[in-house]
């Protein structure tokens, strides 16, 4: 299933709550905001739906191109599933590390930068932003039906 063509819907009544996205709700569960390892302490943090869905949101506008449902299309060998986010080095399976990452991506052994990975910068996106951006991704890699593997 392909990311981009997932609903969302408007949770409450004003119009300044922002939209929680149908896939976040249904298949990374996260109808109570759920908890994440913030770093490599595993200390944790809660997630709302709200967060998961805008970093949902900017994984559609800025990564889904090249990792459809997780997968890493230009090396297949390199998913972003949990196994794989674990087995990098360094391992990029906290909100933090991934964060780092997309700050400044690396190869999956951590010897260089990522030719095939765009940096972003924080004058591109805030903390928060790119904090939601990672959660999402963590949370997919934990919950979402065939994330990272090629039968999505």
């Amino acid at each position: 299933m392909s990311l981009a063509l997932c609903g969302s819907l408007t949770v409450g009544s004003s119009p300044a709550q922002a939209a929680v996205d149908a896939y976040v709700l249904r298949y990374l569960d996260a109808k109570e905001p759920v908890e994440l390892a913030i770093d490599e302490t595993r200390e944790t943090r809660l997630f709302s739906a709200t967060q998961l869905s805008e970093g949902k949101r900017l994984f559609g506008e800025s990564c889904t191109n090249c990792h459809v449902g997780g997968a890493t299309l230009p090396d297949p060998t390199q998913p972003l599933s949990l196994k794989a986010l674990q087995g990098a080095m360094p391992p990029r399976d906290t909100v933090e590390s991934l964060v780092a990452f997309l700050r400044q991506p690396m190869t999956y052994d951590g010897s260089e930068e990522s030719p095939s990975c765009r940096q972003i910068p924080e004058t591109w996106l805030s903390q928060e932003k790119v904090e939601n951006l990672a959660a999402f991704i963590l949370r997919a890699a934990q919950k979402a039906p065939g994330w990272g593997t090629s039968s999505f």
